[in-house]
Formats: structure tokens, sequence, C-alpha cells
């Protein structure tokens, strides 16, 4: 039997609900079919947007979405997208696939999705191919109620208001798609950009900073010795690989091996956090700049038969265990980590709902999140289990169970729990210090580990209720089933 072990008296941080934040770029079917169907539309929508993935994702309570990229940030010119559409200009989206970009989805639909979900905007900047004016005049755009001439642009266009913009990311991936920078010089221009994205009346914008892609460390150095001073966060990006950048693997067709690598990969977000805040703490002792996971999840080929430019994938139990891992290991290290965006919303890699046409579906990650949402705003305490390390190849090893437990503003005692096989059951004692447990509620997502959902059976991997549990003088004894995600709430 293993013990998880918890104290709720030893308070570790408060969990940000923007660590549960989610990600859309203008790629492939997120944005277009996914979430933006037009006003038009024979799927029922409000001012264009679907109906049924919006009261999806309010279910799940998402706190902050992420857009207009992504490699697609950096080529955006926000002035295309605003005004009359049949008058918006048309481009060819370079990155992703191809395909014309109408740009009938901007500023203002933007504005509006975020509305209806009721979740706070990230908007990310063009440094790659814009101008300090361009992203200035956005800034101006969206949060100036004064008279300027982007505001009375605005007000032109149908907003006689601002809106109010708190998160900011002045531009992505500037290692890579974002203009191939060293850090030096990003950091410079980071700097310069910054100065003139202001904060009008009392719309105080959090800047954040591109960070590193993976164990790039000497990007996070540079950038923190550099221009710490000036940000409010600073990203890094880290995509679960199982196999590698030219050839990654089927999503929904695997075996064990696959399976322990890619949990095994997963299980790095761990070192990078500590790696990557290590470096931050030297310059920032305090923490008051904030890690920024805007880009994880899954990456795998894309289904046969799609376009490969539109990384559309299936999304398995696998892909559960790995939101499951990666929103524990966030919470754990909730003291740096401030907001983390999977990626992506919609269609496109570990998306938490895929459509197709009218029809929708949930997939095992949209129920994991559904599940960790009690996390949101709660405070960490401290916790931990017993484990033994797993798998088929001793390169590959992986601890059979993984947990976090967070309380709540009610007192509610919320564990969360990954069993990392796929063939074993695992007993679980579990002891809370000064603490006498009166009742428990559980939740339990579990299947074989290829299980999927899709739209002729779109039920196949749904949450059940747990009931497998005991309490006891000590807190609770429970049986964690093979290949599962189990949230209890105890009080």
């Amino acid at each position: 039997m293993s013990k998880l072990f918890v104290n709720v008296q030893n308070k570790k941080g408060k969990i940000n609900k923007e660590i549960y934040g989610h990600f859309s770029e203008h790629l492939g079917r997120c944005i277009y079919e996914g979430l933006y169907v037009g006003e038009d539309s024979k799927i029922p929508n409000t001012n264009g947007m679907r109906n049924d993935v919006v009261q999806a994702l309010k279910e799940i309570k998402i706190p902050v979405l992420r857009w207009p990229g992504g490699c697609f940030a950096d080529e955006y010119h926000w002035k295309d997208g605003i005004g009359q559409k049949e008058n918006r200009k048309k481009m060819i989206n370079t990155h992703w696939g191809g395909v014309v970009e109408d740009n009938s989805f901007g500023t203002h639909e933007f504005m509006e999705l975020c509305r209806q979900l009721e979740c706070e905007p990230y908007i990310n900047g063009n440094v790659g191919s814009g101008t300090v004016q361009e992203m200035s005049e956005w800034v101006e755009y969206l949060t100036f109620e004064g008279i300027s001439p982007m505001a009375d642009l605005r007000k032109k266009n149908g907003n006689e208001d601002a809106w109010k913009v708190k998160y900011f990311g002045v531009g992505n991936e500037n290692w890579g798609c974002g203009g191939n920078m060293t850090p030096e010089y990003y950091a410079n221009e980071y700097r310069r950009y910054q100065t003139y994205c202001r904060n009008y009346a009392d719309n105080k914008l959090y800047k954040i900073a591109c960070g590193a892609n993976a164990d790039d460390y000497d990007w996070t150095d540079v950038l923190m010795k550099n221009a710490s001073n000036f940000m409010d966060g600073l990203s890094l990006h880290y995509y679960t690989i199982t196999k590698n950048w030219v050839e990654k693997g089927a999503a929904a067709k695997f075996d064990e091996k696959e399976w322990y690598t890619t949990l095994k990969k997963t299980l790095k977000m761990e070192e990078l956090i500590y790696r990557h805040g290590a470096i931050m703490d030297r310059y920032d002792p305090e923490k008051k700049v904030g890690l920024i996971i805007d880009e994880w999840g899954t990456w795998f080929d894309v289904e046969v038969g799609t376009n490969p430019g539109f990384l559309y994938q299936q999304n398995t139990m696998r892909d559960a265990l790995v939101a499951g891992i990666n929103l524990n290991i966030f919470n754990k290290n909730c003291d740096r980590v401030k907001m983390a965006n999977i990626a992506q919303l919609v269609n496109v890699l570990q998306s938490v709902i895929l459509t197709e046409g009218e029809k929708m579906v949930l997939t095992p990650t949209y129920h994991v999140f559904n599940m960790y949402k009690s996390h949101q705003e709660a405070t960490l305490v401290e916790s931990y289990i017993e484990t033994q390390d797993i798998g088929v190849e001793e390169e590959n090893q992986v601890p059979n169970l993984h947990e976090s437990v967070s309380v709540d503003a009610e007192g509610r005692i919320n564990v969360t729990l990954n069993n990392l096989s796929v063939s074993e059951s695992y007993d679980i004692q579990g002891i809370f210090a000064d603490r006498e447990i009166k009742s428990v509620k559980g939740t339990i997502l579990s299947n074989e580990m290829g299980a999927y959902n899709d739209f002729d059976a779109p039920e196949v991997v749904k949450p059940a209720e747990f009931i497998d549990f005991k309490i006891t003088n000590k807190g609770v004894d429970f049986k964690i089933p093979k290949c599962s995600v189990i949230h209890l709430v105890i009080e």
C-alpha cells in the first residue's frame, strides 16, 4: 500500500486560476470552425461564436485565453482585422497550411469571445515583423478611453468604451519563428517595445517577455540579467514530443513503450521549471516575475488525410495523463508559475474540444481540466506520495503515482492523483495530519491507454463517480485503477 501524506496546515502558496489557461492561434480549424463560425452560420452561435463550444469552455471555468499566436502573432498586423469585414485585407497564412486568412476574426471578435467566456484576454503582440508604433497603437486602441486617433478609430468601429486588457505578450518565440534573434538582441528589443506599451487610466498591463525554448537556460539568464526590471512575466515553451520533431508518432495508435516514453518526457517539465526558476531567483529572489508557460502539451503526427499544416490530432487517455501530470506540476510550483496555456483550445494539438460541422466532442484532456478546476485560486498545501518506478525500459521509468493537493476558500481539500501505470491498480492510504475526515466525494477518469472520443462515439472516455474509498481515523483509504485520473473532495 502506498501512503499519501497531506498536511493542510503547511500552506505553500496560491494556485493562480490562470495556470488553467488556454491558447488559440490562427492555425488550422482552431479559430475558424472551432470557435468562430460567423453570424450567418447554421451552427447555433452568438455574434459568430459557437454556442456549444462557449458553454463547454465556461463549464471548465476557462480563466484566460491567449491569441492570436504562436508563430502567427509575429506576422499578424492587427489593423488588418478591424473595420467592415468585407474591407479587411486577405493574406496567406505562411506558417500554417498556406491557406487564405481573411481576417474576419480580429480584435473586436476576440474581445467578444472573451466577454462570452468571461475570461481574461491575453494578447500577443508582433515584434518579429511589426513595429514599435504598431504595438503601441494596438494597446492604445484596446485600452485608451480619451481622445486620440486610435480611440477614435475604435469608436468608429463600434466600441465606444475601451476594453480591459491585463496580459500582453511582447513577441513570441523570437528565438525562432518570431525573428531568429539572439537573446541579447531580443532583450534590447523587448526593453524598447515594452516602453511604448502604456498603462492607460486604471488598465495596468502585465507585460510578458518571450522566454526560452525548453532547456535553453542561456536565454533565460540573458533576459533576466538585461530586462527583468521591465517585465512582469517570462514565458517558457515545452512540448511533449514522444519521438522527434520529424517523426512524432501517432496520437491514437501506440504501444506501452511509447506510453511511458511520453510520460517520461512530460515529467521533464518539473526539471525545466526548477532550473529556469533557479536562474530567475538569482535576479529576482522575491519572485516578482512570473514564469508563464504559455505553450505546453503533446505534439504528435497529424491524423491521416488531414492538412499537415493544421496540426489536427486525436486525444486519448495518454493525453489525459499528460494533462494531469503537467497541472499537478504547475500547482506544486505556483510560487513561480503564474500562468500556463495548453496548446491548443480546439482542433489543434492537445485540444480540449474537437469539432466537425455541427458536431462537438469533449476530449479526455477536457475532462481533466474539468476535474482540476477546483484548484483554481485555492491554496497549495504540503503533500507527498510514496511511489515506485515503472515502465518497459530502464531509461523510460516513471513514478507510478503523481499528485497535488489544495484547500479551497470553503476549507475543502482537493486531491488530484494520477496512476501512470497501464496495467496495475494501487491501494492508497491517505494520511491527513491534524484533520478529521467527515466526507469524501470522488470523480474518476479511466479507460484503456488508447481510448478516445470521436464524432461517432463521443462518450467512450468520460468521468464517473468514484466510490472505492473508506474513511479511516487517519484519513481516507482507496484504490486507484490503472491508467486513471482521480479527483477527491474531502471535508
